[in-house]
């Protein structure tokens, strides 16, 4: 079978999530780590067929199918090879490249570019312990890094001189430029980092792509790390994921923090499922490496503008991937501290307080529209409105999106519609506190219409009204009158819907599978609509 570029079949392994290709064609459900479902391969009444989207395979107990999102479209679709990949790469909207295989020479040199990051990375181990290195050792050890996590994080030190470039004579300089490890200058090559603590970047399987310097004397920037090259992308690679990768699977979370050094504290102390991004914003790439390994996110940052910032940021990133599965939330460490500082000062309990009271996305988001507009006036509470919907908008998953629509409608009626108590139009029929044209008219029946006031006195008896009061004189029929009551009742019953809708969708955000019973309670809703509109035409 002839190959694409690999480069080009590993970026749609990352980009596309094998529960949303495979779930296209086979109703899934999440049970433990894993989703499950009747296997498409062979005829089967108990689900058999299991997805793991942290190891991006499929496999069926009852016939041993198994593969990945490749395979599984070539198999469940019966096409060849390139058909697939070119499928999957507008689901991935990606630009397919030419059919042909990679070039010996580019994997001999990919290879070249692996073995030199891997002897440099050497190379600062030993100098981190040297002499030169004493001041960079002293200042590791005193942000708490052991000797087991300096070897395990294979944290080292680059020197004020050009330790890489005198060291590698023998490689080509083409190739030392190409790896991000040397620049050009006006009397030979020179090292890009230079008196550096040195934190090597490892792709998802392990192999060092670039590296991350940290200055010493208190110098900015406070990181400089390798530049884009032919194994390193930065807004495509995750600081510590190729650790964190199996811990997310076990947690059944990620957490997402600011720095490296925060992110190996973490890593360290009781949270291994903790990533970071190096020195930029989030990005897709980023979000969707982590939705691959698993949908439940706890981004943790600190808890300053800056903080704040990089939270919206992040929530404007991550809604299109959000599924009916996702427990997305958002921690902020105070005081002015950062995570490594809460390790240190206060432990891994109170961590793991600021973890578990991560704040979930569908109320960060609401929290962001209160505060970042003036919600006691109708020019605020418009925009806050907008605001919320411009956010939702960006949901993919239908279904998600119209419950967050509905979350975020109820929300308001009830949260800022005590600013509008003196409006005109505003025909308010919660119960008990109804408004005085509700309250006149069932006065004027109770008292008119005994008859019907005796078959619905248990609910009029809710309605908390001094029926011995005067009434206005209204022009009203028998047959009105009841349709009045009928109508109110059928209005509470949807009230009361309504509240247990609003639990269950909070159950829902929260990561359970509720949604056949808020389609009942939405039918239900509906039909109990439908009668009050064709009380209205009798």
């Amino acid at each position: 079978m002839p190959k694409y570029d690999r480069n080009f079949t590993d970026e749609l392994r990352e980009r596309l999530s094998i529960v949303d290709v495979v779930g296209r064609r086979v109703p899934l459900v999440k049970k433990g780590q894993n989703y499950w479902g009747c296997c498409p391969f062979h005829n089967e009444k108990t689900p058999s067929f299991s997805v793991n989207e942290a190891k991006g395979f499929y496999h069926c107990f009852g016939c041993g199918e198994h593969g990945d999102i490749i395979s599984f479209v070539m198999k469940s679709e019966n096409v060849d090879f390139k058909t697939a990949i070119t499928e999957l790469a507008a689901q991935a909207g990606l630009k397919m490249p030419d059919y042909k295989p990679k070039p010996a020479a580019q994997i001999a040199r990919e290879e070249s570019y692996f073995q030199i990051m891997a002897n440099a990375c050497d190379v600062y181990q030993k100098l981190l312990f040297d002499e030169s290195g004493k001041v960079a050792l002293e200042y590791v050890r005193k942000r708490g890094f052991t000797d087991d996590m300096i070897k395990k994080y294979r944290i080292g030190y680059a020197p004020k001189n050009n330790v890489i470039a005198n060291k590698f004579v023998n490689v080509k300089q083409d190739s030392l430029l190409a790896t991000g490890m040397c620049r050009r200058g006006d009397y030979g090559l020179y090292d890009f980092f230079r008196d550096k603590l040195m934190f090597p970047i490892f792709n998802a399987r392990g192999q060092i792509v670039a590296f991350s310097g940290r200055s010493l004397d208190g110098s900015e920037p406070k990181y400089i790390n390798t530049t884009d090259t032919e194994l390193f992308h930065k807004r495509r690679t995750i600081f510590g994921f190729n650790f964190a990768r199996d811990a997310i699977h076990r947690a059944n979370r990620s957490i997402v923090v600011e720095g490296q050094i925060d992110a190996i504290q973490m890593q360290c102390n009781g949270f291994p499922e903790t990533v970071a991004p190096l020195g930029t914003a989030l990005t897709e790439d980023h979000i969707s490496m982590l939705c691959k390994a698993n949908r439940n996110i706890v981004f943790c940052f600190d808890g300053d503008g800056a903080g704040q910032k990089a939270a919206a940021r992040a929530c404007d990133i991550v809604m299109p991937f959000l599924r009916d599965t996702s427990d997305v939330r958002f921690a902020f460490v105070t005081g002015g501290k950062d995570p490594d500082e809460v390790l240190k000062t206060s432990g891994a309990a109170a961590m793991n307080k600021i973890i578990d009271d991560a704040t979930a996305l569908v109320d960060f988001l609401w929290n962001l529209a209160n505060s970042g507009f003036n919600v006691s006036t109708p020019g605020g509470r418009t925009q806050a409105e907008k605001f919320l919907k411009q956010k939702t908008d960006k949901i993919t998953d239908a279904s998600l999106r119209a419950e967050y629509e509905q979350e975020y409608k109820q929300r308001i009626f009830q949260n800022w519609h005590k600013w509008k108590k003196n409006s005109q139009n505003i025909a308010r029929i919660s119960l008990p506190e109804i408004d005085d044209i509700t309250k006149n008219t069932l006065v004027y029946i109770v008292n008119n219409f005994p008859d019907i006031a005796e078959r619905y006195g248990d609910f009029l008896a809710t309605m908390n009204i001094n029926f011995d009061e005067d009434y206005p004189n209204l022009n009203m029929d028998e047959k009105s009158a009841e349709k009045y009551i009928v109508s109110l009742k059928l209005q509470k019953y949807i009230t009361r819907l309504q509240s247990e809708k609003k639990a269950l969708t909070s159950r829902l955000l929260a990561g359970d599978d509720v949604r056949d019973e808020i389609a009942a309670l939405n039918n239900k809703i509906a039909d109990a609509q439908q009668k009050i509109d064709a009380l209205v035409l009798m």
